[in-house]
């Protein structure tokens, strides 16, 4: 078993996993965006169970995993991955994270390179600005709860149509938002606000697939371009009538496009 590169000397935490498909699979690792839980991948889940073995985890301070004190940095979260793949005894695994999920793969692919294979980067960006935004949030979920910007949330993680079409989708998701721990949900906006990646994309070797929804308010597809022109090998994928959660809103695109990129030699 490897022993984590843990970079603020803290322990990491031990987060809430599940893991299913091949259990003699490659290994891919499933990290979830801000407001939601493991659940967020479902619909990707019975295709890639056949074809790898499957760890599904939810971030620090939401769905199953406990809330620490905080304040939070993108390098404890990513701790935190390390730690898990340690207590599974995963050597290397390939990455799949959208938004802070895919912020949390971007610096374990730059710091732990000897522990991922490739990545598969959905809806985020090195950088979100203004950190005033974040930190505004974060206010507003301490104040008042994540059940005060849930709907707000879920508008940006959907089109208007695809809500409209799917309204049990639309309560789902926005029960998700609002069963987030206050401090949890507001310490990962803080990691947001403090957050600057863009000087380590150079340094991911892991060949990369940037995945942007077309429709997307919060990451939109320039910044999933900026990705990919700047890891050492990545490729974009923009993706039509799609909005921030872009691999629940068109599964059948992009559930193919991950498990390809993920089997290449």
């Amino acid at each position: 078993m490897c022993l984590g590169d843990y970079r603020r000397g803290m322990s990491p935490i031990a987060v809430h996993h599940l893991v299913t498909g091949r259990p003699d699979g490659p290994v891919v690792l499933l990290s979830n965006s801000l407001g939601s839980t493991h659940r967020m991948w479902d619909a990707q889940l019975p295709a890639l169970e056949e074809h790898f073995r499957v760890v599904r985890y939810d971030t620090r301070g939401h769905g199953g995993s406990p809330v620490p004190d905080g304040p939070y940095s993108i390098d404890d979260l990513a701790d935190d991955v390390i730690a898990l793949l340690d207590t599974l005894g995963v050597r290397r695994a390939h990455l799949v994270g959208l938004s802070l999920g895919g912020m949390t793969a971007m610096r374990l692919a730059a710091r732990n390179s000897e522990r991922v294979d490739r990545v598969v980067l959905l809806c985020t960006g090195a950088q979100l600005s203004p950190s005033s935004a974040w930190h505004g949030r974060a206010d507003i979920v301490r104040t008042h709860g994540t059940a005060e910007v849930a709907e707000a949330v879920v508008a940006r993680w959907f089109t208007a149509e695809f809500l409209a079409d799917n309204p049990d989708i639309k309560a789902a998701a926005e029960a998700m938002v609002a069963a987030t721990p206050a401090e949890g949900y507001a310490g990962c906006c803080e990691v947001i606000a403090a957050m600057d990646l863009r000087p380590d994309l150079p340094n991911i070797i892991a060949p990369t697939l940037a995945i942007a929804g077309a429709d997307d308010p919060a990451t939109p597809p320039a910044m999933l371009a900026e990705i990919a022109r700047t890891v050492r090998d990545g490729r974009l994928l923009e993706v039509a009538r799609a909005a921030h959660l872009a691999n629940a809103e068109q599964p059948a695109i992009i559930t193919p496009a991950i498990i390809d990129h993920l089997e290449q030699q």
